[in-house]
């Protein structure tokens, strides 16, 4: 067995490893991406078959040859399960943090207690898709390392653990592709982010300028933006975070600019059909309305009548016209003519009454019933998203989706599918059916839709439903979840040929979702990675307190181009604020202001959100209160 790497040393103090324990392709890209993006030494622990699978591609150090970093090797341990002798071999008592990654909830439950027993203040990332019981697991997890530590940081402490669900963490990506054609995306405080490519602006052209300038490009005027090879022949590389004079005198060249991910289709219809109740037009049909509307007509118009032609007040007129409405009043025998032509007419309206009542309770009944039922997709229904598979990823794709308020319309063929009730609740149109028989397609209304998500477990289905809607509309934005790379890439570059004018993407979910799995072994601040050409921005969330960069500067005083720049400010009161803006609640109300003035002052007990160079990020955390490194390689 080769030994475990030692830690390493930066100008900043001591680097702990990573440990990466997972039994499928999420935990092998997740640690390609703590090696390749934030330079960490990695253990994968990994059952010997995919070991054997895995060992080709992540073992041996290299060079990347535009920073001139060194990209340290992966190494692997064969274990068939996370028991506390594979975790020691791993060295997870010295490890910084430890990634648990098995698509089985259990199994991650049981490693994380036993991880937090051998290593107490290990900062732990448990991937599981019940979200209760992670949240559970999550308090438990950091009260025990506050427990088994007396003394230690206790804020530290009680952000060692991070739950997640791979599917949470792709559904931003996947649909900001379906939105916006990109999966370059960093999810903050429930808003989505996207870093945008934008060309080189015609002559006379003024460009968006976005929430900020990211990054120039390496391309000039003659050359595409994103040339990887931009650095040969003089061409400058990719400038991050330039200041404003920079990319106002940078004309020839594309920008990289930050913006919030928005939906520009129609949006939802006011009202909804969940369980909150429906509303009254669609209990009773618009002719039974209008049907009670006479007979109320009628009735008010017997008891003026009766008022004018007879000595009765209004009000007893109005009840004895109820009385002979509903026949129990006695027969006017001996009363006066007019009185007993109105008894009659009461009669006849009451005669009316009694079908519309009947028809009535029917129709509530009827509504009622099918109210749980799925929707049909409406005709008139256009520029809407089609989602096929409500499996684990389809589930979340569509909450968020629905969050948005976009229109959605899915594709099932299991009618207990784990979307189905989901899709139900929240009254989304659902066709079930093979997606690969004729009309489905068609009941779905892909010919006007705006977007195709094809996310089923199936590769093969995935791909023959997105030639199937594209048969049906040539030019359809499509994104289809594919697990193999190879066969994705192979895939993409075919469609792309056959439909040029056309967006095609293909996605794997252990791509989408390994970048936040990493931000949160880096630390809690860590918001996410975009990657610019070769080179990577990382956003995080920094307290200004103790940092010298920050604390009483202005929000321009702060900036160091090429290193750093604040970006948003938490306006949350500290005893309030989430401690991972990257994954709060649904329901919590967002407390990041993005648009702050460039004289604003920065105050210790604020807390900011930053964009930082892998070497920018390194020199503002320094060393941590537990001596190690927090959060960052070194570049």
């Amino acid at each position: 067995m080769a030994a475990v790497p030692r830690q390493g040393r930066t100008q900043t103090g001591v680097v702990g490893h990573m440990v990466v324990c997972g039994d499928d392709g999420l935990a092998r890209r997740l640690a390609v991406e703590l090696r390749e993006v934030y330079r960490q030494r990695v253990v994968l622990v990994a059952p010997a078959d995919e070991a054997e699978e895995q060992g080709g591609d992540l073992g041996g150090a290299d060079t990347d040859t535009l920073s001139g970093a060194v990209v340290l090797p992966v190494h692997v341990e064969t274990a068939r399960a996370p028991t506390p002798a594979a975790l020691l071999r791993a060295r997870v008592n010295q490890a910084a943090a430890l990634a648990l990654m098995y698509e089985d909830d259990e199994t991650n439950l049981r490693a994380a207690l036993a991880a937090r027993r051998l290593s107490p203040g290990i900062r732990l990332v448990v991937r599981m898709y019940n979200r209760k019981l992670g949240q559970h697991l999550e308090e438990l997890l950091d009260q025990a390392a506050l427990v088994s530590v007396p003394g230690a940081d206790r804020a530290v402490l009680e952000a060692s653990t991070t739950v997640l669900s791979d599917a949470d963490t792709a559904a931003p990506a996947l649909v900001a592709t379906a939105i916006a054609d990109t999966n370059k995306v960093v999810q903050a405080d429930g808003l989505l982010l996207r870093a945008a490519e934008r060309p080189v602006p015609s002559r006379g052209e003024v460009p968006d300028p976005g929430l900020c300038t990211l990054a120039l490009l390496s391309s000039t005027a003659a050359e595409p933006a994103g040339f990887e090879g931009s650095d040969a022949g003089g061409t400058p590389g990719p400038e991050l975070l330039p200041d404003d004079r920079t990319v106002r005198g940078a004309t020839a060249r594309g920008t990289v600019v930050l913006e919030a991910v928005r939906h520009e289709g129609p949006a939802l219809p006011a009202r909804r059909l969940a369980r909150r109740g429906a509303p009254l037009g669609e209990v009773f049909s618009a002719r039974l309305r209008w049907a009670l509307a006479g007979i109320v007509a009628a009735v008010l118009a017997l008891s003026v009548t009766t008022t004018l032609l007879t000595e009765a007040d209004p009000l007893h007129a109005a009840y004895l016209t109820l009385l002979d409405l509903f026949s129990i009043n006695d027969p006017a025998v001996d009363e006066s003519t007019t009185r007993q032509i109105l008894q009659l007419l009461s009669g006849l309206v009451g005669l009316a009454l009694l079908p519309l009542l009947v028809a009535g309770a029917l129709e509530a009944f009827g509504t009622f019933r099918t109210a749980g039922a799925l929707r049909r997709p409406p005709r008139g229904l256009s520029d809407h998203i089609v989602l096929l598979g409500l499996g684990k990823i389809g589930t979340r794709v569509l909450a968020r989706l629905r969050e948005l308020d976009i229109p959605v319309v899915c594709v099932e063929q299991d009618a207990d599918a784990r979307g189905i009730a989901l899709a139900r609740d929240l009254g989304v149109p659902v066709v079930l059916g093979d997606v690969t028989e004729d009309g489905v397609l068609n009941t779905a209304r892909v010919h006007r839709a705006a977007a195709f998500l094809a996310l089923t477990s199936s590769d093969t289905t995935n791909l023959e439903a997105t030639l199937a809607a594209r048969a049906l509309k040539s030019d359809l934005r499509v994104a289809l979840r594919l697990h193999d790379d190879d066969f994705a890439t192979a895939v993409y570059r075919t469609l792309r040929s056959a439909h040029p004018g056309a967006v095609t993407r293909s996605r794997s979910v252990s791509h989408l979702a390994a970048p936040a799995f990493a931000g949160a072994m880096m630390g809690r601040q860590i918001l996410g990675a975009i990657s610019v050409e070769r080179k990577v921005l990382l956003f995080a969330a920094l307290p200004v307190a103790g940092h010298p960069q920050f604390e009483g500067r202005t929000v321009a005083e702060a900036f160091r181009p090429g290193a750093w720049r604040v970006l948003a400010l938490d306006t949350a009161r500290p005893e309030a604020r989430h401690p991972d803006l990257a994954h709060t609640g649904r329901d919590e109300q967002p407390s990041l202001l993005w648009d702050l003035h460039p004289g604003h002052v920065l105050h210790p007990q604020d807390r900011v959100v930053i964009a930082a160079t892998r070497r920018g990020l390194a020199e503002l955390l320094g060393p941590s209160p537990n001596g190690r490194v927090a959060a960052t390689g070194h570049r």
